[in-house]
């Protein structure tokens, strides 16, 4: 089993894997389109995570795990009570390439458009905003984008609109 991890799990897997590869997956992009109600935000003051939001022509870089056999019964479990918490994800099965040429299918989690919590389209400036300021179960938004965006930059994958939302949000932190 290959699991495609864009976001957080690309920094916290959180699950055993024989195999961490560089992928790409068309026809979607990584996306600050879903309001986090319970790991960076709350139901009163909710805040944002990523998530693939379809369009075409899109391409999204990110992390492909191999998972054994044996891991996979309880890999799946987990990632289930994870990235299901609030259905506003679709857990998909999607054909990624990988780096050294092979294409093959991997668990991925998508966001449901239709589903109250997505909110594509929001401006970067009002992304910007929202992060800033909110905290959920797991900690502040601001730690969520901040790692995600340092661990794109190890990997050498490039996204220049969470460069530029890193960059944005430090300077609306309240200077301490």
């Amino acid at each position: 089993m290959w699991v495609f991890g864009y976001g957080s799990l690309m920094w916290e897997p959180g699950f055993a894997f024989s195999d961490r590869v560089l992928a790409r997956l068309d026809g979607w992009h990584r996306s600050f389109c879903m309001r986090s109600i319970h790991h960076r935000g709350t139901s009163e003051t909710p805040g944002l995570v990523l998530a693939l939001d379809a369009l075409d022509g899109a391409a999204c870089n990110g992390v492909a795990y191999s998972v054994s056999a044996e891991n996979s019964a309880a890999t799946l479990a987990y990632l289930r009570e994870r990235e299901l918490i609030s259905s506003a994800y679709l857990e998909r099965t999607l054909p990624i390439a990988l780096t050294d040429g092979r294409v093959l299918d991997a668990v991925t989690y998508v966001i449901d458009p239709n589903h109250v919590q997505y909110c594509g389209g929001l401006a970067l400036e009002e992304q910007a905003g929202i992060i800033a300021t909110a905290v959920g179960g797991r900690g502040p938004n601001t730690e969520y984008l901040w790692n995600t965006a340092e661990h794109l930059h190890e990997l050498g994958i490039a996204d220049p609109d969470l460069d530029w939302l890193a960059t944005r949000v430090r300077t609306l932190m309240p200077a301490t």
